[in-house]
């Protein structure tokens, strides 16, 4: 195992191992040479009554009991019996190792012992490990983080009267010019009205309910428009698109803004 990890050391996302006595002087080695990546333990048992058990507290998910590390103060323990549990412990081994600190890749008899140069080199790769999975666990989150970084003041509902018919102006201003580009073969600006009225509603927290009021508004008043004009109102029709297409996007993002059960909500707050 010891060849492995260091042949993998820059692509290893996450180490899994059975917690066994054999394992120790490997891990132990492979902290002495300040090779450090996330690491799950795994245990076969909780063992005799006599030894504390491995328990998983109620807000952190992380196991309480053991004082001690075999490999780093990162690593995170699981019970066979949970093993059903592994896809958000990846992600809370990996939220923990994200917050090691550069010593912690060095024992204090090494820091005595080694050059400067090669303390650095070992902290230095360190930081890049802890880079490369902190954008690979953004990636995994998706619009989690930007979710609970909403302010709730801002909210459509929390909104002075004033604040807002404001916010509805813009919204219905936004909304206007991409019925009136919709069709045009400006697709690029479009597309950069369309993420703007999203955003706008997601950080407000507009209901789709909200947005086809909106919509169905804005019909009227077109419709009132081609009557003056003495032109056919089924070209509105095609108008159904648009609401769909705004629809979808801002539901994607309410979707992807859930959190998932499997995935521990104080790591929520380490993607900065």
């Amino acid at each position: 195992m010891f060849d492995f990890v260091k042949k993998n050391q820059e692509t290893i996302d996450c180490l899994l191992v059975l917690n066994h006595p054999t394992l120790l002087p490997i891990l132990n080695q492979l902290y002495e040479q300040g090779t450090l990546v996330p690491a799950i333990l795994i245990e076969a048992q909780n063992g005799s009554d006599d030894e504390p058990s491995v328990e998983f507290s109620e807000n952190l998910g992380v196991e309480v009991g053991i004082p001690t590390y075999f490999y780093h103060s990162a690593e995170v323990r699981l019970l066979a019996t949970e093993i059903v549990k592994i896809s958000s412990t990846i992600d809370l081994a990996i939220g923990h190792f994200l917050h090691l600190g550069p010593s912690c890749s060095l024992s204090e008899k090494l820091m005595n012992t080694i050059k400067t140069s090669e303390i650095g080199d070992r902290q230095s790769f360190l930081l890049l490990q802890q880079t490369r999975l902190a954008q690979k666990l953004k990636e995994r989150l998706g619009y989690l983080g930007v979710y609970y970084k909403r302010n709730s003041q801002y909210f459509y509902r929390n909104l002075s009267q004033t604040d807002k018919q404001k916010l509805l102006e813009q919204l219905y201003a936004d909304y206007r010019e991409i019925l009136l580009n919709y069709f045009s073969q400006e697709d690029e600006l479009v597309n950069s009205t369309i993420d703007g009225f999203v955003n706008n509603a997601f950080f407000s927290d507009m209901s789709a309910s909200q947005i086809l009021e909106i919509h169905m508004e804005l019909m009227d008043e077109f419709s009132q428009q081609l009557k003056l004009e003495g032109r056919s109102e089924d070209i509105l029709q095609d108008y159904r698109l648009a609401l769909i297409d705004i629809l979808a996007h801002l539901g994607e993002m309410y979707r992807r803004s859930i959190p998932r059960e499997d995935i521990p909500f104080e790591l929520l707050y380490r993607m900065d």
